[in-house]
């Protein structure tokens, strides 16, 4: 019995061997999309565990349960990375209003920045004064600052299609606002959430406050695109309404968490490593479904996806799910200096954190040489309705990793509707389609089965 095993393996892989790349493809993408885990792991990150913010309890249990399902899929070697992450807590729900007049009050939606600390006891009113960019600060200056909350409200830009740009376009009034702001006397921060629908889910993200000492601070929140639009109407009609805010959020010291890390070994050059990978961590607001719940289980089955299909790798494919990647980037980096000590020559890496949405293609890191060998493989991902290929920004979790002579990549979905759901308490399972995160998996277990063929191109 055993030898027939052993005959029908080696008939088996010599029958994928003889295959051509396209038909090795469409077995992948048969095999996601009749067979896929993705969405079963998904439905447990989110619906059983929730939201994964750095050194939460949450965040532990995603590790352990990612660990697990890692080692049932057979891989060669599944371990945990340590790594120190930030803690911070967002404590009782926050709380906002909008007043014209003694009592007469408009409540609005806010949520707390990740790394804002808390409003005085009791919270926070003042008068508010608008801007829409932090350059503007420096033209008001310190007399028409000082003692009001800054609100920062300009929207992401409609009419850019790439909404990544418009988003990068806007995004420094909420990680550095409270900084410049706290420069000119203000006493707290209220920032248009990053969203390009109207809605009244306020978007909460990482802020800084540089070199500022922890008793100069002041608070920072987000509010609803739907709540700054009224907001900013009820300011042209009465410049002297004041906006009351309280929230309870505090930053912890750091705390032990970890990456999650599986490996097929490779067969011919177990030293040249593939990765794939997104972050484990997520905000706390919703359950992290789409940032990036989504890219880790698709990485996940990336692996699954190549042992199904019968592929044995030449090169070692890893799989990392990064902890800390929404305020910190702390496991990103330790895994770049860890490879870095050990000298492991990663040859291709890529990432999925852009939602689950329905994969369009990929943004390649890379020299002309690499990009025209990716570009020759281009029709192959036709059938499937792939056709973005082009030269871009990768992934921040592996940005680090970057070299000379090796090929960063990032997952591209459609992004239209990410920013309705990214860093918000509506980023749930629910959001995320099943054949979307499904085809994704398949675009990039497709991807790294060419990379692992065929090598750098230099």
């Amino acid at each position: 019995m055993k030898y027939l095993f052993l005959v029908f393996t080696c008939l088996f892989v010599s029958f994928v061997s003889a295959q051509t790349d396209a038909e090795i493809l469409k077995t992948i993408y048969k095999t996601s999309l009749t067979n896929g885990n993705s969405y079963k792991w998904l439905e447990h990150l989110s619906n059983q565990i929730g939201g994964r913010l750095s050194g939460s309890l949450n965040a532990e249990k995603a590790i352990e349960y990612t660990k697990e399902e890692l080692q049932k899929i057979g891989l060669d070697k599944v371990w945990l990375q340590p790594v120190m992450v930030p803690k911070w807590v967002r404590g009782a729900p926050e709380f906002a209003f909008i007043e014209t007049a003694s009592g007469a009050t408009t409540k609005v939606n806010i949520c707390a920045l990740g790394g804002s600390i808390g409003t005085p006891f009791g919270g926070l009113k003042a008068q508010v004064l608008e801007v829409k960019s932090i350059d503007e600060l420096e033209s008001l200056g310190k007399e028409n600052i000082e003692g009001k909350i800054v609100f920062f409200n300009r929207p992401m830009q409609a009419d850019l299609i790439q909404t990544f740009e418009a988003y990068g376009g806007c995004v420094d009034q909420r990680y550095a606002g409270a900084m410049e702001a706290t420069k000119f006397g203000a006493v707290g921060v209220i920032v248009r959430s990053m969203n390009l629908r109207q809605d009244d889910f306020p978007h909460t993200g990482s802020m800084t406050y540089g070199d500022i000492p922890v008793s100069k601070r002041i608070p920072s929140a987000a509010i609803s695109t739907n709540d700054a639009n009224l907001l900013s109407s009820m300011l042209a009609l009465n410049k002297n309404l004041k906006f009351f805010f309280s929230q309870s959020c505090q930053q912890l010291n750091d705390v032990q968490s970890y990456n999650v890390i599986g490996e097929i070994t490779g067969s011919q050059f177990p030293n040249e490593y593939i990765l794939v990978g997104g972050h484990l961590d997520s905000w706390d607001l919703g359950d992290g479904a789409h940032d990036d719940g989504a890219g880790v289980v698709q990485s996940m089955d990336v692996l699954r996806l190549l042992k199904e299909s019968g592929i044995k790798p030449k090169r070692s494919i890893r799989v990392v799910l990064f902890m800390n990647e929404e305020n910190g980037l702390r496991g990103a980096t330790k895994y770049a200096e860890i490879a870095k000590q050990k000298g492991e020559n990663h040859i291709f890496s890529l990432e999925s954190d852009s939602g689950g949405f329905t994969p369009r293609g990929f943004s390649f890191d890379c020299s002309d040489t690499d990009m025209n060998q990716i570009l020759s493989w281009k029709e192959l991902f036709k059938p499937y309705l792939i056709h973005y290929f082009e030269k871009g920004h990768s992934g921040a979790d592996v940005g680090p990793l970057k070299t000379d002579t090796n090929v960063l990549a990032g997952l591209r979905p459609d992004s239209q509707r990410y920013f309705d759901y990214h860093h918000a308490a509506n980023d749930t399972f629910d959001a995320v389609n099943k054949r979307e995160l499904e085809l994704g998996a398949a675009t990039m277990a497709s991807l790294v089965y060419l990379f692992d063929k065929y090598g750098l191109a230099n």
